[in-house]
This record gives C-alpha cells, structure tokens and sequence, in this order.
C-alpha cells in the first residue's frame, strides 16, 4: 500500500522533539536519509517502516511524508543519494592526473573499498534488482548521476590508447561493468561463498589478496 500524503497541504508536525530540526531542512532530510537507507538496506522496500524511520530520526511520519511525499519517494531518494555518495567521492579520486595504468588501479582499489565498506549500498542495488529497476526508474536523475563514472573511466582509457598502455577496441561501459561485477559480488556473495567453501574469504588478509587479485584481473584485461 502506498503510504503517502500530498505535501502542498501539509505542515510539517511542530511537536516538540522537531521544533529545532524545522529550521534546518537540509540536515533533517540527511538525517532521514541515512537511516531509511538502513532500513530499507536491512529490510526492503515492503518490509521497512516509515514508524522507525521517524523514531529513530526523533521527527514523525508527517515530517517525512513533508519532505519525500510517500514511502516510494523516500526509497527513490535513498537510491539517488547512495549512488551520488559514490561518484561524488570517485570525483575526489582525481584520475585525470594520474598516469592511465594508475588510475584504474586506483578506481578498481576504490570500488572494491566502497563495496567492501558499505554493505547497505549493496543491498539496496541487491533490492532494487530484484524489482526489475522498478523504483529506479522512477528516478529523474539517476542516469545523469552516473555519467561522470563512465566519462571518467573513457577518458582514462583514451589517454591509455594513445600512450599505448591499454589495447583499443573496449567499450568504457564494459570496463564499468566488470569492474563492478568483481568488486560487488565480493560483498553480495560473501556469507554464501564463505559457507561453502570454508575458505575465511571475509578475513582481512583474504579480502587483501582478493582485492588485489581483483585489480590485476582489470588492469590485464585492458592493458595492450
């Protein structure tokens, strides 16, 4: 069921416990935002509750509906903000000025890390995709949120065919793709794999060895 209410005739509550938050906007929807991405992360779309999104935020649902609109706008929103957070922080990578091989060593080091760090992120891609994208499309700006990643990795994948670092003829979405199959499915599949392979593959110094497994595997695959 669709929890919502219509924000052009809604007055965000004034109980006492929101009385400071009102007047800051910006820092109450963070707030709101990072713990629905717990829930939602831990609990999916179906099973997370707006009533403990508020609790733990000390707002109240009609605050929440104020800002995101529904239950579905605060999951949406949840989706674009863990995916600005990381193209946000793959900007501060400056990978323009570094040499080709090295920077796509150090964006693979990157998203493994992020991964690695950030396993609500992984869940939520998990959740999303198993609806079929359906929330994601909904989405205004989820495609142009993701355009620096791929221009990032073509520009460094240019620079690396004309110093003759890397072979020509791949496709930068491929090269995003395997990265991120790599690098995800070391999260995604951790407890699985774990279990039946007995192998401590969420030790440090396996996740060390994966890791650089991992970044050799890219680094090969484009080098010429």
């Amino acid at each position: 069921m669709n929890e919502s209410v219509h924000s052009t005739t809604l007055e965000p509550s004034r109980n006492p416990r929101e009385t400071t938050r009102t007047n800051d906007p910006a820092r109450t929807m963070a707030g709101i935002l990072e713990v629905a991405t717990q829930e939602f992360a831990e609990k999916g779309l179906s099973g997370a509750r707006i009533d403990a999104i508020a609790a733990a935020t000390l707002t109240s649902k009609r605050m929440i509906y104020y800002y995101f609109g529904s239950k579905e706008g605060l999951y949406i929103a949840v989706l674009e903000e863990s995916y600005r957070r990381v193209r946000n922080i793959e900007a501060e990578l400056h990978l323009q000025d570094l040499d080709p091989e090295t920077a796509l060593r150090r964006l693979v080091e990157f998203t493994f890390d992020h991964h690695s760090g950030n396993e609500d992120y992984v869940r939520l891609v998990m959740n999303e995709n198993m609806a079929r994208g359906t929330y994601m499309a909904q989405s205004k700006n989820m495609q142009e949120l993701n355009v620096p990643a791929i221009a990032a990795i073509q520009a460094l994948y240019d620079r690396g065919v004309a110093q003759g670092v890397f072979r020509p003829g791949l496709d930068a979405i491929d090269i995003h793709a395997s990265i991120s199959a790599l690098t995800f499915f070391n999260v995604s599949n951790r407890h699985t794999f774990g279990l039946i392979f007995k192998n401590g593959v969420a030790t440090p110094q396996a996740q060390s060895l994966r890791k650089q497994n991992i970044v050799e595997m890219v680094v090969r695959y484009a080098k010429a």
